[in-house]
């Protein structure tokens, strides 16, 4: 998330190592003197290798054009950058295809300011694929297959995120995996397959609060001649009625609303740009009450980045 004050509780509480998707926050996080190894976790734009080398300890990569410019780059700064090789095993975001994975380690083994700490894979983010012990198993297998062919020793397997936590606490045998990239299930408190909470951890350490702008009674469908609506979708609300409605000063720029889950009895029409419209004719509430909802890896994530939205932290609440 690129927060330095989230990221400094984080290596306090004895975490070694804080990974993010974009380079602009582990510069962040590095300029803001927090102390620990930075991962890159999205494989590097081509043209962002030199901050890549500057701000990151090691990468997760996996297009050999882009990690021959990092070898160039750490050759420049007297450095050796670490990288891992990322395997695509059915997900079908990033990864090197399996059998094609002995040519490329042969062409990285050749690079000097380079070193292979590993082997890593993802899944679940894109296609939906789950982290079971068929896919780590063929993960472990081949961390071995390339130790004997190329005789290395692989410090790092990465089997995946938080999806992988219920694999991993019901496995009887993790094989060669030693790493798992965890943000989500520690943020938010629960694994990422079934979203179902993980005992000793938080599932509400993050609270969005809204304030309500304004709130009529009005019908509860449009009218007037009907088209699509700013983002290109055509509602078709059922008729109730008139209703209580109120507007909330946040909007599709601020978070995905649809990850949000309010913390009291009301229920979400839609939203636009700056506006998220509920349906409140359960509840007494009034122009500049605040609203506190709980929030989904998505509303975290897009929360987290907007500008428009302010982060405070509330020290020493403790909950029975």
């Amino acid at each position: 998330m690129g927060n330095p004050e989230i990221a400094s509780i984080l290596v306090n509480c004895g975490i070694e190592s804080i990974g993010d998707s974009r380079i602009s926050n582990l510069k962040k996080m590095h300029l803001a003197d927090v102390k620990t190894q930075f991962i890159l976790l999205r494989i590097p734009l081509l043209s962002e290798v030199e901050s890549v080398v500057r701000y990151s300890d090691l990468s997760l990569n996996s297009e050999l054009i882009v990690i021959q410019k990092l070898s160039v780059f750490a050759l420049m700064n007297n450095t050796v950058h670490k990288i891992i090789l990322m395997v695509e095993l059915g997900d079908l975001r990033e990864g090197i295809m399996p059998c094609e994975l002995d040519e490329t380690i042969e062409q990285v083994l050749k690079l000097k300011g380079i070193e292979l700490k590993g082997i890593g894979t993802n899944l679940s983010c894109f296609g939906g694929i789950q982290p079971d012990e068929i896919k780590m198993q063929f993960l472990s297998s081949l961390v071995d297959k390339i130790e004997k062919k190329f005789k290395i020793k692989l410090d790092i397997v990465s089997g995946g995120n938080s999806a992988n936590y219920s694999w991993f606490s019901s496995s009887k045998n993790t094989g060669r995996i030693n790493n798992l990239r965890i943000g989500e299930s520690i943020f938010l408190g629960c694994e990422a397959i079934h979203r179902k909470p993980i005992s000793g951890l938080f599932t509400d350490a993050f609270t969005l609060i809204a304030e309500i702008i304004e709130l009529k009674e009005k019908p509860s469908v449009p009218f007037g001649k009907k088209s699509e609506n700013a983002f290109g979708t055509v509602s078709t609300p059922h008729n109730r009625g008139k209703m209580k409605r109120a507007i909330l000063g946040i909007g599709l720029q601020d978070v995905v609303v649809s990850g949000l889950k309010p913390r009291i009895d009301i229920q979400l029409l839609g939203a636009s740009s700056d506006h998220t419209i509920f349906d409140i004719n359960k509840t007494k509430l009034n122009v500049g009450d605040q609203i506190e909802f709980d929030l989904n890896y998505a509303a975290l994530l897009s929360a987290m980045n907007s500008p428009y939205v302010s982060k405070i932290k509330r020290d020493n609440i403790i909950k029975s």
